[in-house]
């Protein structure tokens, strides 16, 4: 009798684990809605189409990931580390065998927008789909254009990914997207005027700017995806940099710029307050300084709308002049490794050697990036196809880690500063896992 009712009980428990397994099954392995489904192909495409993509390639800066310098552009191959292991972008060129050439807009779309790609396979949200999927249907079919028209086919492999089993399943990524990726495309927000609308969707989607300035959670997650939560852009800390407030914060962020400031740091690269530097400058050589002059002005307008957050920041940073003490820890290696181009009173020579009183990088208690920089160099930034005649050297052969950690505290403790001393194990730290920058950065030149 007992056995009979426990294979009756279990037998009622089956149904249900099976259904809720089948279930889970058409979850993680479901396209994703396309409204390209019916899109009959198309073997080419008007050129103004084509150029329309490309600026939305420049928009969504797809070369950061998808080129290496000497390689052919979109060919893929970067590797980028993660806490689970390395992951390479792939090749974006239309190859047929390699790349995407055998993509249908619909297949595009779901990958682009979705991170799913034919047949299923679930992409790694460091393509930053979480973002793109608020690009316009009108931007997807012209990017799509340009990758199948504008791009030159490369025939070259894609690298394996580098996570180990069972870390690198791909299926848990759809309950991921459920939780933590919207669904839907960028909808324009009727109490704001359409400048405003233009750069929250530049922001927001092409432009992925949360990928790095917004802080992410326990699943790798950015907390906030828009305005509407707090931490969206309040910057975060990523491969070795971090990546500073975008918002109204007065000293860690950009509430001492003006929004003609903002316009001008992206088309320049440079302006009185900063110049651009770290993960940054790939943005600025591949992007920003491509776009339009009007989305440059909403991107400022709408990053000016996004307030600060008062608890964090305090008051506005004010310059304070320095006592002039020879003998405090990090002050000899600022005055003869430092000042010539900062200056000893850290005031710089704006717009090209960017003073150091009053940077982001001396205010934030985050110091990878006083770190990086101060070990690896810049990287070269060229703006308008000529590069710069100034960058930042790398120290990490002339200078210890103590020496390091004692410059990088005098400068956060100096000028009225307050980001706080540089401990000198996390200079040993960032020493040992990061390189110098390289003086041969990518830049795509498309058509």
């Amino acid at each position: 009798m007992n056995n009979r009712r426990f294979a009756r009980t279990a037998g009622w428990l089956a149904l249900p684990c099976l259904v809720a397994a089948g279930l889970l099954a058409w979850y993680v392995t479901r396209e994703p809605a396309t409204p390209f489904a019916q899109a009959p192909a198309t073997a080419t495409f008007e050129p103004a189409l084509v150029s329309r993509g490309e600026y939305v390639a420049r928009l969504s800066d797809c070369v950061a990931c998808h080129s290496l310098p000497g390689k052919a552009p979109f060919a893929g191959g970067l590797e980028m580390a993660t806490p689970l292991g390395a992951i390479h972008a792939t090749n974006i060129t239309p190859d047929k065998t390699t790349g995407i050439g055998s993509y249908s807009l619909a297949d595009f779309d779901r990958a682009v927008r979705h991170g799913v790609a034919p047949g299923g396979r679930r992409l790694y949200p460091a393509m930053p789909y979480p973002s793109y999927v608020k690009l316009s249907d009108d931007d997807v079919k012209a990017l799509y254009a340009f990758f199948m028209q504008g791009v030159q086919p490369a025939n070259q492999a894609n690298i394996p990914s580098d996570i180990p089993w069972p870390l690198n399943m791909r299926w848990p990524i759809a309950l991921w997207n459920g939780v933590f990726a919207p669904t839907a495309t960028y909808a324009a927000k009727p109490n704001q005027d359409a400048l405003w609308n233009r750069g929250a969707y530049i922001v927001q989607g092409p432009g992925h700017c949360g990928s790095c300035h917004t802080p992410r959670g326990l699943a790798f997650n950015e907390k906030a995806l828009d305005e509407s939560g707090a931490p969206f852009l309040a910057g975060a800390l990523l491969d070795g940099w971090y990546a500073p407030s975008l918002r109204q914060d007065p000293n860690t962020g950009l509430g001492r710029w003006e929004e003609a400031q903002i316009v001008q740091f992206l088309k320049t690269g440079r302006n009185a307050h900063a110049v651009v530097y770290g993960s940054m400058t790939e943005a600025f050589n591949n992007s920003t300084q491509f776009m339009q002059d009007d989305d440059l002005a909403a991107i400022a307008r709408y990053l000016k709308s996004l307030p600060g957050d008062p608890q964090r920041d305090g008051t506005s940073w004010q310059y304070q002049a320095a006592a002039t003490n020879p003998d405090a820890p990090g002050a000899h290696t600022y005055a003869t490794r430092c000042a010539s181009c900062h200056g000893l009173d850290g005031k710089g020579q704006p717009e090209w050697m960017p003073p150091l009183a009053g940077a982001t990088s001396a205010l934030a208690k985050e110091s990878a990036s006083a770190i990086n920089i101060t070990l690896n160099g810049s990287q070269r930034v060229v703006a308008a196809g000529v590069p710069d005649a100034y960058r930042m050297p790398a120290f990490r052969e002339q200078l210890t880690d103590q020496q390091i950690a004692e410059v990088l505290s005098y400068v956060r403790g100096t000028w009225g500063n307050n980001g706080g001393a540089v401990d000198v194990e996390a200079v040993g730290k960032l020493r040992g896992h990061t390189d110098p920058a390289s003086s041969s950065p990518i830049i795509l030149h498309m058509r």
